[in-house]
């Protein structure tokens, strides 16, 4: 980490603060209902607008600002971050903050795809995965300290300053990134025909899928975590609420160690992390009935489910390397596509069993980003020999 170029920490902060704007709705979703006069399935309808935002307005955004160089896409990125938080901020009506959630979302994927490409391009080659995982960190510590504290501001001055405060951390980074990440040369102007022409490389859509399938499972289970420990384990609010941030910890963690498994090997590496998945998801439907075991195994769940974000957006800069921008963010709208498909897959299991029962379909869909994980590793290793 003390060997990053200062750069890098900017391109973090900035991570950090749209962690806090994606995930800090879930906790003043209440306030919101109540204050806007709508209901709490409604206010909820704010995720998934955000989401589809991420998922879809990502890539359009990637490749209706093809002539412009990372470095000023970063800036306009930013721009549009703290002005989408800020009309938050200011909106009087329900549609008005739904708008401005969607406004936020478009800087979300872009900013993952351009900002993984500029902080492994900051870096030597060796140090590329850790670069983009330390990157990532802002992310992953956006979910234990910045979203519990954009909720505590939201319950004490109201939501709206919780974003009004999301638009000053953004505009921090908006400051570190212009002043401190340096130009780029003329040739890493993106060249949009290169970015479209590589998606028709099989493994690079091969590698999408790893990442829908493979990270799916993670939230299959996890989206309904707070209901399996209220209702299966036994757990009061208040122990649920530290148990996240003892996921949160976790997460933190598995970031760190995936950018250096990715560095080192990185297929077997994401191999290995999902089979281990699998094997903790298994687990947790035995452990959830039993409240230390079940916290030890979603702190290790928290670990091993994070090794996964910087190994998996690694395999697919790797794959499509003469154009990865439209391929990195397409990477992070995959799995923002794993989570959506992840959650809606919990909720159908929920119908037609029991809440126990929730993670074994998690593993279930793991093992299918497994399966397509070793075909693409045998694939790779069939081209080498020829």
């Amino acid at each position: 980490m003390k060997n990053f170029p200062i750069a890098i920490f900017a391109l973090t902060l900035g991570a950090f603060s749209i962690g806090m704007t994606e995930f800090v709705i879930m906790g003043l979703l209440p306030n919101v209902a109540n204050d806007l006069h709508v209901s709490i399935s409604a206010s909820g309808q704010l995720i998934t607008g955000y989401a589809l935002g991420v998922a879809v307005g990502g890539p359009i955004l990637t490749l209706s600002t093809g002539k412009m160089s990372r470095k000023r896409l970063l800036i306009l990125l930013m721009i549009l971050f703290v002005a989408g938080n800020a009309a938050a901020a200011v909106s009087t009506s329900y549609g008005l903050l739904m708008a401005a959630r969607i406004l936020t979302s478009f800087a979300h994927g872009t900013f993952f795809g351009v900002g993984a490409i500029m902080a492994a391009r900051l870096v030597p080659r060796e140090k590329s995965a850790s670069a983009i995982s330390f990157m990532f960190t802002g992310l992953t510590v956006a979910n234990v300290l910045g979203v519990p504290f954009g909720t505590f501001i939201g319950n004490q001055f109201g939501w709206r300053m919780s974003f009004l405060v999301i638009a000053v951390i953004g505009l921090i980074s908006l400051i570190g990134i212009i002043s401190l990440v340096p130009n780029q040369s003329k040739e890493e102007v993106l060249d949009i025909r290169n970015e479209v022409s590589v998606l028709k490389k099989p493994q690079v859509l091969v590698s999408f899928a790893m990442t829908i399938f493979g990270f799916a499972g993670v939230f299959t289970a996890f989206t309904y975590i707070s209901p399996i420990l209220l209702q299966v384990t036994g757990f009061q609010e208040n122990g649920v609420t530290l148990i996240l941030v003892l996921f949160g910890l976790g997460v933190t963690i598995g970031n760190l160690v995936g950018g250096k498994l990715a560095d080192w090997r990185l297929m077997p590496s994401i191999m290995v992390t999902l089979i281990l998945l699998i094997a903790v998801l298994l687990l947790f439907t035995v452990t959830s009935e039993f409240k230390v075991p079940a916290v030890l195994t979603i702190f290790v769940w928290g670990i091993i489910s994070f090794i996964l974000v910087p190994t998996l957006q690694y395999r697919t800069m790797n794959m499509a390397h003469e154009a990865p921008t439209l391929a990195s963010t397409l990477s992070h709208s995959a799995f923002n596509i794993g989570n959506a498909g992840g959650a809606a897959l919990g909720g159908l299991a929920i119908e037609i069993t029991h809440l126990q029962l929730v993670p074994l379909f998690a593993a279930a869909v793991t093992f299918i980003g497994l399966i397509i994980t070793i075909m693409s590793y045998q694939s790779d290793r069939r081209t080498k020999r020829t």
